[in-house]
């Protein structure tokens, strides 16, 4: 076996603190060539969904394998592309979340939701039209724009090179800081849960946090996704990202829904955030014995922890895009790989969390950033061995997905990668209408 597939999983294996004996219960196979980049993108989606695949291993007590096939792992990780809703594709990218070009340089910018769509065209004080906001941004400076926006609460991001990141205070930060942390809180007792599911309360949004919780639903726990009644997840991401999980609307400013929410969070053995850092504070969020997951865009130090952000954002502010590019125009990765990767490893913190939580007790508190993980990929993972180019095969879904009926109609989706001998191949239950589902725990 290539040293480089094992030894990404070698790094992060040691990142969660497994143990490296186990390493030896990863079968790893499939077509070659998959997701071709400049940058190492393949063997970043490798490793993380074979921690994550030999993480369930450990936790079930199962002696595996655990099974990592690269297509499946390449059509898991733009599984966004391959939804089709009753045959529609979806839509990935709103008219507004693209580059332009700006006086000096171009900048990135992210209005798939409404409100930040709203907050873009405030910031700009343009119309709602590509032509408008691209004449806005044409005679600024890159920075200035990113600035401005985000001062508003919208989202863009001037392009640097990853030099340019570099010599950023919140590159040096991202630069010192670990892959990702994991902390024991206290000395409380593990949640009981002899006999019942485990229960997971999700509060995430987009792609990387909803891609850990699919991924804990698959392996049998009762995931709960909390948004708030005004503001949905949009209709093709939640089609994508939440089988296997049932869905609940609370208004947590109300004290009804508050006190709800409370009594869930009493009761869950799982809490996975992610939103930015301090957003939920006021919430008192702790709980004796919980495990906390904790996934941000930029990390929480640094002048940018209290951003908001998405992966194409991250792509552009740190290099990646630029590597990625041409003298011409910034490029991307093939896949939204930080956000998939960082999902498959945020599953593997919780899993080994509770893995040594069985063990030892203790409040646990794990915490990850797209940011950190493309530090990973650019800084950590060696460059492809005589990749000149994009060379490579494009992913051939074939067995890797299939189709489910339910509630939302037919659909295609990407099956799974974290696979292993004896664990499950498929959800329990497709997506349903958002915000459908009674917020309360199941009784096993």
């Amino acid at each position: 076996m290539d040293t480089t597939v094992r030894g990404g999983t070698e790094l992060l294996w040691s990142a969660l603190g497994g143990d490296p004996a186990l390493l030896d219960r990863i079968v790893y196979g499939g077509p070659s060539g998959l997701l071709p980049a400049r940058l190492p993108v393949m063997d970043l989606a490798r490793a993380t969904v074979a921690v994550c695949s030999l993480a369930a291993v450990e936790h079930a007590g199962l002696a595996g394998p655990a099974r990592v096939d690269d297509g499946a792992v390449a059509t898991a990780f733009v599984s966004e592309r391959h939804l089709r809703v009753d045959g529609r594709a979806p839509v990935n990218f709103a008219p507004l979340s693209r580059f332009w070009r700006a006086a000096d340089g171009w900048v990135r910018t992210h209005a798939n939701y409404p409100h930040h769509k709203a907050a873009l065209l405030a910031a700009l004080g343009a119309a709602d039209s590509v032509e408008a906001v691209a004449a806005a941004i044409a005679g600024r400076p890159a920075v200035e724009i990113e600035t401005l926006v985000y001062g508003a609460g919208g989202l863009a991001v001037a392009l640097r090179t990853p030099e340019e990141w570099a010599a950023t205070e919140q590159g040096r930060e991202v630069a010192v800081r670990p892959l990702l942390t994991r902390e024991r809180l206290d000395e409380a007792a593990p949640r009981a849960r002899a006999g019942r599911r485990l229960r997971v309360l999700d509060l995430t949004r987009v792609i990387a946090g909803p891609v850990a919780t699919r991924t804990l639903a698959l392996l049998g726990a009762d995931v709960l996704r909390i948004d708030p009644p005004d503001n949905p997840e949009l209709p093709d991401q939640h089609a994508d990202t939440d089988f296997g999980k049932r869905t609940a609307a609370l208004d947590l400013d109300r004290p009804s829904d508050r006190r709800t929410f409370d009594e869930l969070l009493d009761a869950a053995d799982v809490l996975v955030t992610g939103y930015r850092p301090g957003a939920l504070d006021r919430f008192g969020l702790h709980r004796p014995g919980l495990v906390v997951a904790r996934l941000s865009a930029w990390g929480d130090y640094g002048p940018w922890a209290g951003r908001r952000g998405f992966d194409s954002l991250v792509q552009a502010a740190t290099g990646i895009a630029t590597v990625e590019g041409s003298a011409a125009e910034p490029g991307a990765l093939p896949a939204q790989a930080l956000d998939h990767g960082t999902g498959y490893l945020l599953a593997a913190a919780v899993l080994r969390s509770l893995t040594e939580q069985d063990r030892e007790g203790g409040s646990r508190l794990v915490r990850l950033a797209l940011a950190q993980t493309g530090h990973w990929l650019t800084g950590t993972l060696p460059l492809p061995h005589g990749l000149e180019g994009m060379g490579g095969t494009p992913v051939e879904p074939g067995r890797y997905v299939t189709e489910t009926d339910g509630p939302l109609g037919r659909l295609r989706h990407a099956l799974s990668p974290v696979a292993y001998e004896g664990g499950p191949t498929a959800w329990s239950r497709p997506p349903g209408p958002q915000g459908g589902d009674e917020p309360a725990w199941l009784t096993d």
